[in-house]
C-alpha cells in the first residue's frame, strides 16, 4: 500500500486539531509543513502498524525521506504539550457523542 497523501478521516482530524490548538492557544496552530507531516506520520503508522522511518520512506516510495521524517520530529517547534492535550479533547469529545 502506498503513502502519498494522507487518509480523508486523518487530514479531518489534523484540521480540527489545528482548529482546536488555534482556539486554546492562539498562534500555537501547526505550520502547513508541520500538518504534512503530522498527517503522513499518522498514515504511516495506521498503514504500517508501527513507528519507523525506514518503513515510512519505502511506503512513499522515497518521497518522504528517513532524515526529513526523523529531523521534523526531534527539531521542529511543534507545542507538544498543547497537541497531547488537544488531542485528548477532542477524541474525549467525539466518544462522548457516541
Amino acid at each position: 500500500m502506498l503513502m502519498n497523501a494522507p487518509a480523508t478521516f486523518i487530514q479531518s482530524y489534523i484540521d480540527d486539531l489545528n482548529d482546536a490548538l488555534n482556539q486554546l492557544k492562539p498562534g500555537a496552530a501547526l505550520t502547513r509543513i508541520q500538518a504534512a507531516w503530522l498527517g503522513t506520520c499518522l498514515t504511516g503508522i495506521l498503514l504500517m502498524n508501527s513507528v519507523c522511518w525506514a518503513k515510512f520512506e519505502r511506503a512513499s516510495l522515497g518521497d518522504c525521506k528517513v532524515a526529513a521524517l526523523s529531523w521534523v520530529f526531534r527539531k521542529a517547534s511543534i507545542p507538544w504539550d498543547w497537541l497531547l492535550r488537544v488531542s485528548v479533547v477532542l477524541i474525549l469529545t467525539h466518544l462522548r457523542h457516541y
